[in-house]
């Protein structure tokens, strides 16, 4: 039936575009032209009847039923249940299967939560503290810049970067003002103790002297190069290129100037430890007055105050003191204050 409609929806349609083109063609059939509006209208009439003709005599299309959609779908997931299931039995044997399929069906989230708060409570990088570091034992403080260590079975001796303290073990010098302050101050930090190594690509493995270069932790956190800085024992020292800790050791050691400790307190050393240890140090009345150093080297630039440890990197063969600033300019007039002093 509906195929009678489709075929009188067609023949209607055709009949009117060919009536619209040629009119003439109807005078051979009818040998009348009708009227355009009569032939609109028949045309048109009969394109509805037939629209709706198709609707009503089309087969219907029937939907699954929804209890046969959850029927499937029930079925395809009782496979992965059995599964996860005898998955539970294997890894529990004391536990009967029945009773552990009662467990599983009642009370899936109860697992999932148990498998996840034994997943968070094993150890991780951030929450085993320094399990994660390699500790050494300090084997002997030399002074406060400079200790040995013993790495496994070897020991070597550590050049801590970014900081210098006044000597005590140079046979070249004699032993400066608060150097044995430092000295001491090391040993009650380090003896005994164990410390992290912290190498610095900037800086190289080893110093001129063979000595390995690091900053040191102790087990604890206490950062040792920046505390002996901070607490003003040491000197912030920059050798020919910056260190990773540079500005954070700067900063340490405007706060030790600042607060007067240690070295930096004028009934010490008033910042300048190249002094005598025995000799009492008076603070400098002027920037003109002290000790002042530079190098005779005819390609040499710059002069240092005895208060920038840089001038010790001078070399001894070119090495020139002068008490004050007036009579080193007045020896080398073109000398100017090294960057590294400023």
């Amino acid at each position: 039936m509906p195929y009678l409609f489709l075929f009188t929806l067609l023949l209607s349609i055709t009949v009117l575009i060919v009536w619209l083109i040629r009119p003439s063609i109807f005078r051979k059939v009818t040998r009348v032209i009708p009227k355009r509006k009569t032939v609109t209208i028949v045309c048109s009439v009969i394109i509805i009847i037939s629209f709706f003709g198709i609707g009503i005599t089309a087969p219907k299309i029937e939907k699954p039923n929804n209890n046969e959609v959850v029927s499937i779908e029930s079925e395809a997931k009782e496979p992965a249940q059995v599964n996860e299931i005898e998955v539970i039995a294997e890894n529990k044997p004391d536990t009967t299967i029945d009773g552990q399929i009662k467990t599983e069906v009642q009370q899936p989230q109860n697992v999932q939560t148990t498998q996840t708060e034994k997943t968070t409570t094993n150890p991780t990088p951030d929450t085993q503290n320094n399990s994660q570091y390699e500790y050494y034992s300090v084997s002997s403080v030399v002074d406060g810049d400079t200790l040995k260590v013993n790495i496994n079975g070897t020991i070597e001796t550590l050049r801590l970067i970014g900081m210098d303290t006044p000597e005590t073990v140079d046979p070249r010098k004699p032993v400066q003002c608060f150097g044995k302050e430092a000295s001491n101050k090391a040993k009650e930090l380090l003896t005994g103790k164990k410390v992290r190594i912290e190498k610095d690509s900037t800086q190289g493995e080893l110093d001129k002297y063979g000595r390995r270069l690091a900053y040191i932790y102790r087990e604890d956190g206490l950062f040792y190069n920046k505390h002996m800085i901070e607490q003003g024992y040491a000197h912030e020292y920059t050798y020919k290129t910056p260190y990773k800790y540079q500005a954070e050791f700067k900063a340490s050691q405007k706060s030790a100037q600042e607060n007067l400790s240690g070295l930096w307190s004028p009934t010490t050393c008033n910042g300048d430890t190249t002094s005598d240890s025995t000799t009492t140090s008076q603070p400098s009345t002027t920037q003109s007055t002290g000790k002042y150093y530079t190098s005779s080297y005819r390609t040499s630039k710059y002069y240092y105050p005895a208060s920038c440890p840089d001038w010790q990197n001078l070399s001894s063969s070119y090495l020139m003191a002068f008490d004050s600033l007036d009579a080193l300019l007045s020896a080398y007039p073109s000398r100017t204050l090294s960057p590294q002093c400023q």
